[in-house]
């Protein structure tokens, strides 16, 4: 027997910020101010990344790159590792992630790579809970409900 099925998301998308309310424009600042230190000068391709706790706090992080590429890390792990590092047991909420080239946020937004897809995952299943993801660009705003929507058939080791 053959079944043919098929995946699907859903996403919001805002034409600028004026549909985000206050504590999302404050994320969505949060992290382009942080990609705004990323360490970046092999790619010149700044990404910071910045994490509501359910705690209501904002940890933020950015790419580290590293002349012993695949050395560095990208923003959206530093961030989330540094949450799970000093905050211990508390889960996002929600994450925000934006690009700078020449300092200049990028029109559209970027997407994760797909080890950060992978660790979202995790972080999910971990802390039993989903988490939304607004991607920042100049010409629009998207907003995931659902982090593992990024990744529908993810890796889970209790799975296997």
């Amino acid at each position: 027997m053959i079944n043919q099925k098929s995946i699907t998301i859903s996403y919001t998308e805002f034409e600028g910020r004026d549909h985000l309310n206050e504590s999302e424009l404050l994320l969505c600042e949060s992290a382009v101010n942080s990609a705004k230190k990323a360490y970046c000068p092999y790619s010149k391709f700044s990404v910071g990344a910045a994490v509501l706790l359910e705690s209501g706090d904002i940890v933020t992080g950015n790419n580290q790159e590293n002349a012993a590429y695949p050395s560095g890390l990208c923003a959206e792990r530093v961030a989330l590792f540094y949450a799970g590092a000093q905050y211990g047991n508390i889960a996002p909420k929600t994450m925000a992630i934006a690009a700078l080239i020449d300092g200049e946020l990028t029109d559209n937004p970027v997407t994760p790579c797909g080890a950060c897809r992978q660790v979202f995952a995790e972080i999910e299943n971990r802390y039993h809970k989903p988490f939304s993801i607004f991607l920042i660009g100049k010409e629009k705003i998207i907003k995931i409900d659902n982090s593992v929507d990024l990744l529908p058939l993810a890796f889970k080791l209790s799975e296997c």
